[in-house]
């Protein structure tokens, strides 16, 4: 039996990824896992105390004890909250006339206005 797992470090951008395998000893958190693989030396705009991160996509604090074989992903904010965008799509489609003023969903051809 080992003393040492294998993780491994994402970081997605739009136009490239940074992935790297780490091996950490057992009990490693996820803090130590980003610390350790050299992606805060690449990305220096990425802020723990900011910036998500998860195992599996699900999200976990940075104190989250790694098992072996993780996936430690690290997440980048948001740019635009995604309720708001909907949001205002549904009210150019109103005006527009693409959807009902009342309901929101498709208009009804063979309603009089």
């Amino acid at each position: 039996m080992t003393d040492t797992i294998t993780i491994e470090v994402v970081y997605a951008l739009p136009n490239e990824a940074f992935v790297r395998k780490v091996d950490l000893p057992k009990g490693a958190t996820v803090e130590e896992a980003v610390q350790t693989c050299g992606v805060l030396e690449r990305y220096t705009d990425i802020d723990l105390k900011k910036h998500k991160v998860g195992i599996f996509s699900r999200t976990v604090k940075p104190s989250q004890e790694l098992f072996n074989g993780d996936r430690v992903e690290i997440y980048r904010p948001l740019l635009a909250d995604p309720r708001e965008v909907r949001k205002r799509r549904a009210e150019k489609a109103k005006e527009e006339g693409r959807a009902d003023a009342t309901t929101g969903g498709k208009p009804n051809p063979l309603r009089a206005k």
